[in-house]
């Protein structure tokens, strides 16, 4: 069974078809733009609503859109970047605001409580949350739409909000959606709420324009997420109706593959060597490609020759579906490792060079990311939309 279906089939969403992506493909072409690698090539293939924001958008009606991170660790990888890259591509598409969330508090509530250890503080998660938002800002967001704010510092702007969501969510939605356990923490527990209300335009009251004809009861929400992240936003979709506002929209990502290829790529990992982060050096990144990438090859030179690579699991051929903008260019490589001509390290030489250009650009924007710049993402204001 194909993965997507899978996911779709798990988590009651809708498939992205070719219908939807002919409707974005064509306001791209009015932007002179192209539809994304991603959803061309299905690493965002579910959503929820989607129809809805692109009827939104015709009709010349106000949306933005909301995606957020939980610092875990102090520089983001691959696999973090994924939601963050469609988010820039949506926001250059529609010209729409786009509210970033850093969930500093939920990481702190679920970490392992060690005393003495650095995660047994909330300042730990503080710090290592301001060097994942700088490496948020170097992706490139436009700043006159962007506002990126940590929930330890900026709680009073969605409080109001969350008092109105706590008085109708019961303990109960939350064990049924979440788990949540009598041994976990109040703050676990209640934790749901705060990711929930940035999907209400009513939250942003104070940085949404206030002008003749805008009302915030018109505007909508786009999350672009990963798929792990929709128990949150099925819970939000259910009490919208409640509140007097509108179920957010969403468009879900798969996951991006760990090195080894049995899980998704994750920063809380036990072995570091089955993740690349974006501050790697390009020797790295070589290391770890070349020792560590689950190899679809055979385990001779000449069996591979005779017998071809298998594409399917490979963990090279996976990155290079996403992160390579050539289609024809990936169908020769895909054809050439399945027939044998092209051998396992030639394809790992290909697929480390690609990711270090990519890590290349990225780290150049980073270094440019100084505190002004910071605060010109991490400072209220109202945010322009199109």
């Amino acid at each position: 069974m194909n993965t997507n279906y899978k996911i779709i089939k798990e988590f009651g969403s809708q498939e992205i078809t070719s219908s939807i992506l002919e409707r974005i493909s064509n306001i791209a072409q009015s932007r002179s733009m192209e539809l994304h690698p991603f959803l061309k090539n299905g690493l965002f293939s579910s959503h929820r609503d989607l129809e809805k924001i692109l009827d939104h958008y015709e009709d010349g009606k106000p949306f933005y859109i909301y995606t957020g991170r939980g610092p875990s660790s102090s520089s983001l990888h691959l696999g973090h970047l994924v939601p963050f890259i469609m988010t820039k591509y949506l926001q250059d598409l529609f010209q729409v605001p786009v509210i970033i969330q850093i969930t500093d508090d939920e990481k702190y509530y679920n970490a392992e409580q060690v005393k003495g250890q650095p995660k047994s503080k909330l300042d730990h998660f503080q710090e290592i949350a301001k060097e994942n938002i700088k490496d948020i800002i170097s992706i490139g967001f436009d700043s006159t739409r962007t506002y990126i704010f940590q929930n330890s510092w900026n709680i009073d702007l969605l409080y109001p909000e969350i008092i109105k969501a706590n008085k109708i969510i019961n303990l109960n939605q939350l064990q049924n959606v979440f788990g949540s356990t009598e041994s976990d923490s109040i703050g676990k527990i209640s934790f749901p709420v705060i990711q929930i209300v940035p999907s209400f335009a009513q939250t942003f009251q104070s940085i949404f324009p206030s002008i003749p004809d805008f009302n915030l009861k018109d505007v909508r929400c786009l999350i672009p997420c990963a798929i792990d992240q929709d128990p949150y936003f099925r819970l939000t979709r259910d009490i919208a109706p409640r509140l007097g506002y509108h179920k957010p929209s969403l468009i879900h990502s798969g996951f991006f593959a760990s090195l080894f290829g049995d899980s998704k790529m994750s920063s809380s990992a036990k072995d570091p060597n089955s993740v690349i982060f974006i501050n790697e050096t390009p020797k790295q990144v070589q290391k770890k490609i070349n020792k560590y990438a689950f190899s679809g090859g055979r385990d001779t030179i000449e069996e591979h020759r005779l017998y071809g690579g298998n594409p399917e699991v490979d963990i090279c051929c996976q990155y290079l579906k996403y992160l390579l903008d050539d289609q024809p260019r990936y169908e020769t490589i895909l054809s050439g490792y399945r027939s044998g001509y092209l051998l396992s390290g030639e394809l790992k030489k290909i697929t480390i060079d690609i990711i270090n250009q990519i890590l290349k650009e990225y780290q150049e924007l980073r270094r440019s990311v100084d505190e002004e710049t910071y605060q010109e993402y991490t400072t209220r204001k109202i945010l322009k939309f199109n």
